[in-house]
């Protein structure tokens, strides 16, 4: 608490002072963006890859298992994924969810399997209405990293699931020696 001569000596030091008018603009600083947030804002730019609804590719004939492979990739490929010889690293599961936000999880996982190294990836639509089940081929043989897809043999979901093969940074021939 301040006394009586605590007073009078601030009165004296500040004696023939004057007020200072406040005439500078001081901008307003936005809100630092955290780290996080801009992580998170980076990753759903890198995983928006564009998926026509309206391709219709050949994927099976009648009666058959949905199967894909790239042009000029090995046809030997495409029996070993039916066989079960890759075993999957990645899983996804896309039960329950909208076509939209399946869009998303496939871009994403494609590109965690670049990140990663991962060659194969196991993709579980389930049966349901088999909206998804019917649509995800078309949406995975439109991606330029899919080497070759084939419905999963019985350890890896059987007709309920996916496999699938994406292209890495190394030729194919480094790929398929081990």
């Amino acid at each position: 608490m301040l006394n009586d001569d605590d007073f009078a000596l601030f009165r004296e030091a500040t004696q023939g002072t004057k007020k200072i008018e406040q005439n500078t603009f001081v901008p307003k600083t936005l809100p630092r963006q955290k780290v996080s947030d801009f992580r998170e804002q980076q990753e759903q730019k890198d995983t928006e890859f564009f998926f026509s609804d309206e391709y219709e590719p050949l994927l099976k004939e009648e009666n058959e298992k949905v199967k894909y492979l790239r042009e000029g990739v090995d046809p030997y490929i495409l029996k070993q994924l039916r066989r079960g010889d890759f075993q999957p690293e990645l899983f996804l599961d896309l039960h329950g969810l909208t076509k939209e936000k399946a869009k998303r999880e496939l871009a994403a996982l494609i590109l965690a399997c670049e990140r990663q190294k991962v060659y194969c990836a196991s993709i579980m639509t389930g049966f349901g209405t088999r909206a998804l089940k019917d649509q995800i081929p078309r949406w995975l043989v439109q991606h330029p990293k899919i080497l070759a897809l084939h419905q999963a043999p019985r350890q890896w979901g059987g007709d309920a699931a996916i496999l699938i093969l994406v292209e890495q940074q190394e030729t194919l021939e480094q790929l398929f020696k081990r």
